[in-house]
């Protein structure tokens, strides 16, 4: 099945997957859903992420972390930037979810990157998800 925004997809199956109590869920690959996945795994929501070849597309399986006692540690995964209307900030309009315990996720030139990045580098770009 095609689908139009691969971002917005793969934050759905990740939200779906937590709230079923999953240990990984498979989304698709793609050059951003792997940049994603990596701001995610170093900003500690996430445990690993592996890329598996399938000879096609690929798909990229992600290992989810909940707390310890079973809580989510991902209470809020949200689309900023859509196909129909795209979302571009400044650095220093770039919110900081939760007063900085959350993060923005941030397409710059320089790749995908949290907004922590961002500030350190002094870059802005299209802000893609928040997540809380």
């Amino acid at each position: 099945m095609a689908t139009n925004d691969p971002i917005a997809d793969m934050l759905t199956r990740i939200r779906n997957a937590i709230r079923n109590k999953s240990k990984t869920v498979n989304c698709l690959n793609s050059k951003v859903c792997r940049g994603i996945a990596d701001v995610l795994c170093s900003e500690g929501y996430v445990k690993t992420y592996d890329v598996i070849d399938d000879g096609r597309q690929g798909t990229i399986r992600v290992h989810l972390k909940y707390g310890p006692r079973g809580e989510h540690v991902l209470r809020r995964l949200t689309r900023e930037s859509k196909p129909g209307k795209r979302v571009y900030r400044k650095v220093k309009d770039i919110p900081a979810p939760l007063e900085g315990l959350g993060i923005s996720i941030v397409s710059t030139s320089r790749g995908v990157m949290s907004d922590r990045k961002c500030r350190e580098y002094a870059i802005g770009g299209e802000l893609l998800a928040t997540i809380e």
